[in-house]
């Protein structure tokens, strides 16, 4: 059994790592931190967590305490984790960041996205990006991982298997819909809920800070090659999830998409590529480490849809960071991660 540690226990990301982490066999949490609600018992702010944790309770982040700990996740604002990263890095412990702060290479198109100088320069060359269908060997031997985005979890999976076979020949466009709890806990006009139900509408629509890292991860597969990438995320009246429509040109009418679809994922358990002719839908998600994709050649032209979804707090951000978490320390991949989807 490992102590795991939590830095922003009271967003939507910490009390859903909170969630899956009471009933992984290997993993205890031992310490969750929270500024504003410091003594605060975790069961007293959310009683769903009563039976599992019963005395556990928020503290100001101490990196002295935080440092005890085997492993801390980071479910932060973005700039948090360059603060503390370096010093529990240095007492042995393993950071897994669901922010953005190390998942770009780049260091100055991280601060133009972001807006702020970065804190830690000299640990995004370590960070290892936490994607497990593309970086398992590498995070197995991680000291910092830099969990991935939830657009760019659903977006990437969807198009990882035609960009490895090298097959997109033009431009790609990313249409995807979340669900307000991808805005955070935080109290904005836009996310309450006279604002967002019975509602649609796009957002970011000239550029997302999400675009980057998905840019980034598709260079990566492919060995180099720039692609031109349109993404527009929606703002949708759910709580959860994530719907991503891509599209892209695959000139080569030969291959069998959905074979190979089956083949690139046949090893990934939270991969299900769904037979032909059947969509993907959001509820078949909710609250589980799954991504479920379908994909189509319409009227056998050149024009390839991916149909992608994901829960945008679990194989978006908690449950993946668990996954990372497994993989480093040699557990199955599902431990803590076996939750059914809910429907209806």
């Amino acid at each position: 059994m490992i102590k795991v540690g939590i830095v922003g226990g009271t967003g939507y990301t910490g009390v859903e790592l909170l969630r899956l982490l009471a009933l992984h066999p290997q993993a205890e949490v031992s310490v969750i931190t929270s500024r504003s609600e410091d003594g605060v018992k975790v069961a007293d702010m959310y009683p769903n967590l009563r039976d599992y944790y019963p005395e556990l309770t928020f503290s100001n982040p101490s990196a002295k305490e935080l440092g005890q700990c085997d492993a801390v996740f980071f479910a932060t604002p973005h700039g948090v984790a360059h603060g503390l990263a370096a010093e529990l890095l240095a007492e042995g412990t393993k950071v897994l960041d669901l922010s953005a702060d190390f998942r770009l290479e780049n260091i100055a198109e991280w601060e133009q996205w972001y807006g702020q100088t970065h804190g830690a320069p000299e640990l995004v060359t370590e960070a290892v990006y936490g994607l497990p269908e593309v970086n398992r060997e590498a995070i197995k031997q991680a000291r910092l991982i830099a969990v991935p985005g939830c657009y760019p979890t659903a977006v990437q999976l969807g198009w990882l298997p035609l960009v490895e076979a090298g097959l997109v020949s033009g431009p790609m466009i990313a249409s995807c819909a979340s669900g307000v709890s991808g805005a955070g806990r935080g109290t904005k006009l836009g996310s309450l809920f006279c604002e967002a139900t019975e509602n649609m509408m796009a957002y970011a629509v000239t550029g997302h800070r999400h675009l980057p890292e998905i840019k980034q991860g598709l260079r990566r597969a492919s060995g180099g090659q720039n692609f031109d990438v349109t993404f527009t995320p929606h703002l949708v009246p759910m709580i959860r999830g994530i719907h991503a429509s891509l599209y892209a040109t695959v000139q080569d009418r030969t291959v069998d998409l959905q074979q190979l679809f089956e083949q690139y994922y046949q090893h990934e358990q939270f991969v299900d590529v769904l037979p032909a002719g059947i969509n993907p839908q959001t509820r078949s998600v909710r609250g589980a480490n799954y991504c479920r994709l379908a994909v189509y050649r319409p009227q056998d032209g050149d024009t390839v849809v991916v149909l992608s979804v994901i829960d945008n707090l679990v194989k978006g951000a908690s449950g993946q960071a668990i996954q990372n978490l497994n993989i480093l320390f040699g557990w199955p991949e599902n431990s803590g991660l076996e939750s059914v989807a809910l429907m209806p």
